[in-house]
């Protein structure tokens, strides 16, 4: 009779041992299935990420439009009271970029975005926006640039954080000078020359 109830007990914990197994090892297998349903690794090809990287050098130039009937660049946010630097204020842009300095150039794209006055102590912007082309094999792809644009410096510089279009996998950085502001309007054209490493 004990030897009967040892073999009991001795196939009860062998059952439930080969359950919990069973079960642990179906709910790794889940939650490997979950996984790789959020993230997985990918072939580069599928994404042409086969072809060789290139090196390209745009030039144009931004033209932010504060007066008259069609502004492209319009306040949404006034600056802080009594700020020197005009901190807090905050502009979205619609601006054409152009070929020539002149705003009847050749229109190439548009920069759509923001600035931001990001500085207490000087005239620091924070800019995010996207060069959205239309010219050319660029019609319809982008880079978008997010940085701090230092305005009294002469040459400033900006990074690229991406593109879309034949801009995917973008990186790279625009330097800009002021070409031309008008201090009575805030209008002003900006020369940008921007070095993007794409497929």
């Amino acid at each position: 009779m004990p030897n009967q109830h040892f073999l009991t007990l001795f196939f009860f914990i062998l059952l439930s041992c080969n359950t919990l197994t069973s079960s642990s090892s179906s709910s790794s297998s889940s939650e490997k299935d979950d996984t790789f349903d959020f993230v997985r690794p990918i072939d580069r090809k599928l994404l042409g990420l086969h072809k060789k990287e290139k090196l390209s050098h745009f030039k144009f130039y931004w033209h932010d439009i504060l007066s008259g009937k069609n502004p492209t660049s319009i306040s949404i946010i006034p600056p802080t009271i009594n700020s020197t630097t005009a901190f807090g204020l905050t502009h979205i842009i619609d601006n054409p970029l152009t070929l020539g300095p002149q705003l009847s150039s050749k229109l190439v794209g548009r920069a759509q975005g923001f600035y931001a006055s990001a500085s207490q102590v000087g005239l620091d912007f924070l800019m995010a926006m996207n060069f959205a082309f239309i010219e050319g094999k660029y019609n319809g792809s982008s880079i978008t640039i997010l940085g701090r644009n230092p305005v009294l410096n002469k040459v400033r510089e900006m990074p690229v954080v991406g593109g879309s279009g034949l801009f995917r996998f973008a990186r790279g950085y625009a330097q800009f000078s002021t070409h031309w502001i008008d201090l009575k309007t805030g209008d002003a054209s900006v020369e940008y020359n921007v070095y993007v490493y794409h497929y």
